[in-house]
Parts: C-alpha cells; structure tokens; sequence
C-alpha cells in the first residue's frame, strides 16, 4: 500500500508511503488519497484529518516516470473535468495528485517534513493548515519540465500569499525555504525537524474540541463558493494541455536523471 490511514481518537493521518520516490504521487496513489479524503468525509467518528509523507519527505509532486513512460495517460484521462461540473463539495471528483478538487466541510492538516513541490505543494495547499518543519522546501519545481498546475496551485496559492507573492512563486519555480513560507504566510505554524507531525496532531486535537457545526459552518462561510471554486479548477484544468506540448519532453529528461533535487541547471 502507498497510502496508511491510521487513527487518533477523532483525528485521521493520512501517510503518502512512497519514501523511495520522496512521495511523489502516481496514479494509484492519487485514487488512494483521494478514496481516503471522501471516506473520511463521510465518517462521523472522525472530525479533523492530517496529511504527511513518510520518511522525511511530504511529496515530491506526481511521479514524472509514469508521465514520461505513458502509464499515467489512463488516469489523465480519466479525471477530465467536463463543463457541467459545478459542486466540488456535493459531486466529488479526483484531480491528478488525488483529493485536489475535493471541498470537504471538515479541516485538513498539512504536516510537511522536507519537499513539498510541485503537485506536493498544491496538496500542501489544498489542506486547510500547513504545518511546516525548519528543514522543508516548497515550490513550484515543475516550472522546470513544463508541467502545469492542474491540482488547484493557481486557484488556492494567490489566495493565501496573495497575487504578488505567488507570481514570484509560479513564474520563477524557486525553491521556498520554511522560514520565508512562514513569513509570507505559507505555512501556519513552523517547528523544528522531525516535530511537524506532533505538532499538527496537536493543533488537530484543540480543533475536535469546538462545537463543529458552528467551526464548520465558518469555515465553509471563509471559502470560494463551491460553484466558484469549480469554475475555477475547470478554467486551470485548460492548462492540462500544456503538458502534451511541453511537459512530456520534460518528464522524460526528469526520468532520464536531469534536474534532480531542485536543480535548475542542466534541464
């Protein structure tokens, strides 16, 4: 299994289990979270879900290799928006790193160790909080290899760091050290190495003890309406043909070894 679903009293831990990837998502992965995120939804004994990476990495962002190798190309294809989807929140669909286009009425907590780049960091972004380790990167490393943000990066980003901040973080591709993602306010809570999972449980076990409909209602109240939030992915998703014209050639250099680990020479 690449995903572990595991339980603390009412919090869910979600676990991208692929260290030897640094958690970089493929298609099976991404119906797995995806899967997780509505049963935890739907399940009454559960009112605040984390999502983490093993290993010491949240996610490295989709798996170029099942890009570059054409394996991914059914799950692509599968998860194409069609025009009359207008409720994330009612009607549930996968996006390509899994639970992107979900709005849930419960909060979800981001626990980042490491990299969250590329699709990781529009899972970072699509949680609700981000709990940052001093040691993570976040960034929009797919700017490299020509593949788009299709998992809601240019929806969610400019809402949270606002228009500015983001078009330095979508148009350069740099790496984002935790304590700048915390200064722009990227990251809500910052801690030290290996302490971002107990931190997140933390702050996911004082959000169990609010009244939750009056915290859910809020917190649905805070959001894009679901209607604008879909209208919005859709108009992202046209992105997705970018990856045809550009980004196949650059998974296939990031397969054949170029432009690992945040090097963006040599690409």
């Amino acid at each position: 299994m690449t995903v572990r679903i595991t339980a603390r009293g009412r919090i869910r831990v979600v676990t991208i289990d692929r260290p030897q990837a640094r958690n970089a998502v493929d298609p099976a992965t991404a119906q797995a979270l995806f899967d997780a995120y509505v049963a935890f939804e739907a399940d009454p004994a559960f009112d605040v879900a984390i999502l983490t990476g093993a290993g010491g990495a949240f996610c490295a962002g989709f798996d170029l290799k099942t890009a570059a190798d054409g394996s991914a190309r059914e799950w692509i294809d599968a998860i194409d928006i069609p025009e009359s989807w207008h409720d994330p929140a009612g009607d549930p669909r996968p996006g390509p790193m899994g639970p992107s286009r979900l709005m849930l009425s419960k909060p979800v907590i981001a626990a980042v160790e490491g990299p969250a780049v590329a699709g990781g960091l529009e899972l970072a972004l699509w949680c609700d909080m981000r709990v940052v380790a001093k040691d993570a990167v976040m960034g929009v490393y797919c700017r490299r290899w020509g593949v788009p943000l299709v998992d809601g990066g240019t929806v969610r980003l400019p809402r949270i760091v606002g228009q500015g901040r983001a078009n330095d973080l979508i148009l350069t591709g740099r790496p984002v050290p935790a304590q700048e993602a915390y200064q722009m306010g990227l990251a809500d809570r910052m801690v030290a190495q290996g302490a971002a999972l107990d931190e997140a449980l933390t702050l996911a076990e004082s959000l169990t003890r609010f009244p939750q409909g009056c915290m859910r209602a809020d917190h649905l109240s805070a959001r894009l309406a679901p209607a604008e939030l879909a209208s919005a992915l859709r108009r992202e998703w046209a992105s997705a043909a970018m990856f045809h014209s550009e980004g196949r050639e650059g998974a296939a250099r990031f397969a054949a070894g170029k432009g690992r680990g945040g090097d963006f020479g040599l690409i």
